[in-house]
């Protein structure tokens, strides 16, 4: 791992030295503390980072450690139901590491749950072809979400072995060879750095509405299924509440929550209220289609 040391502090960014083998959009770990960051600027062996945490306390000659790896995502089952921050840190598992409300600087903690086991039902059978996107199985990761696992980006071949189970989110669950000879382990888990676009093999027209199950919207101001929409509007004047209603009744299946650059208590109420939501169509707790994050100070 590239290894440097802080040179300059201003505010959330902190600038190292010795940084020449560290790439851009690095995940870097700043100081003792380790609070994340990620590099933005490279000019020769001097890095700039963008450091995801309180930095005061910090002082020119403390380590800086490059992850060699991009900022990224966890993408498997144990995402519904979670209340996670801007860059995917599970708020609920802070609270039980920590011991409190407040939130310690430089915690790790992994964005799915390593010791939860998930049972999972193969939808394939060894000797299979498959390729990237292919459903290998599912797991029912909710009383309402059936969660499908599919073969990650870059990897085409016939199914080795695969075996029904219960497994954790690590443990390998498939195993496919590729035309090379080469195995390759799937587990229910990918990882996926975030400033990458999910690849897609058509891109669908937006001809179809997406039903919001509040008429003024849908007369109005209809909305097309894989588009997007805006409410402006002041303090006060009901954007939540249509945002609530736009969860409950929308022709969705899985309703993805991000409060971002909204005020403290703006999200804490959402963060409150929303466990307590009822999904109309199935009479479950409208959390168990739902992933929440809460990208606020």
């Amino acid at each position: 791992m590239a290894k440097g040391t802080i040179i300059k502090i201003a505010g959330p960014l902190v600038i190292a030295s010795g940084m020449r083998d560290a790439n851009m959009y690095d995940v870097c770990r700043v100081s003792k503390q380790r609070l994340i960051g990620e590099i933005i600027e490279m000019h020769g062996d001097e890095a700039s980072i963008q450091v995801y945490e309180e930095t005061s306390g910090l002082k020119p000659g403390e380590e800086v450690e490059s992850s060699e790896a991009p900022l990224s995502v966890e993408l498997g089952p144990g995402l519904i139901e979670s209340i996670y921050d801007g860059i995917q840190r599970p708020l609920d598992d802070i609270m039980k590491v920590t011991g409190g409300n407040n939130l310690k600087r430089g915690v790790e903690v992994p964005s799915l749950k390593r010791d939860r086991k998930w049972e999972f039902v193969p939808t394939v059978k060894a000797g299979d072809e498959v390729e990237a996107g292919d459903i290998i199985g599912t797991v029912q990761e909710s009383p309402i979400v059936e969660h499908r696992i599919m073969v990650p980006n870059g990897i085409k071949g016939k199914i080795k072995k695969i075996n029904g189970g219960t497994y954790t989110v690590t443990e390998t669950v498939c195993v496919v060879t590729d035309a090379e000879g080469q195995d390759h382990e799937l587990t229910l888990m990918q990882k996926w750095p975030v400033r990458k676009g999910r690849p897609y093999q058509k891109k669908l027209p937006l001809d179809k509405p997406l039903i919001t199950g509040q008429r003024v919207v849908d007369t109005f101001f209809p909305i097309a299924k894989g588009g997007v929409a805006a409410v402006p509007g002041p303090f006060g004047s009901g954007k939540t509440v249509i945002q609530h209603q736009l969860a409950k009744w929308a022709e969705a299946d899985i309703v993805v929550y991000i409060g971002c650059g909204e005020r403290g208590n703006e999200m804490t109420d959402v963060l409150n209220e929303f466990p307590e939501l009822i999904d109309p169509k199935t009479g479950q707790p409208l959390m168990k289609r739902t992933v929440l994050i809460a990208n606020t100070s």
